[in-house]
């Protein structure tokens, strides 16, 4: 799947809440995200209107690894299901 453009770090924290990511703080223009669980995961997501392909690709390969599916299925789960 190829990597979606023009996506703002808002629309990655509302997508990123579908997996049980949700908001424990925020400094200046940059939220911080945590899942629990066994290993709580953190993830930093910079609010900027549109996210650079590098700053997002990386933040999705490391979520992927977290969840231990691929980048390419976490981006499905994530856009696969919008209308």
């Amino acid at each position: 799947m190829k990597l979606p453009r023009d996506v703002s770090g808002q629309d990655l924290v509302h997508l990123l809440s579908r997996l049980e990511y949700e908001t424990t703080r925020q400094a200046g223009s940059h939220i911080r995200l945590t899942r629990q669980g066994e290993v709580p995961h953190h993830i930093t997501v910079p609010l900027h209107e549109s996210l650079k392909a590098g700053t997002l690709s990386g933040i999705l390969k490391e979520v992927a690894e977290h969840l231990n599916i691929g980048k390419d299925e976490l981006m499905a789960i994530l856009w696969g299901g919008e209308d």
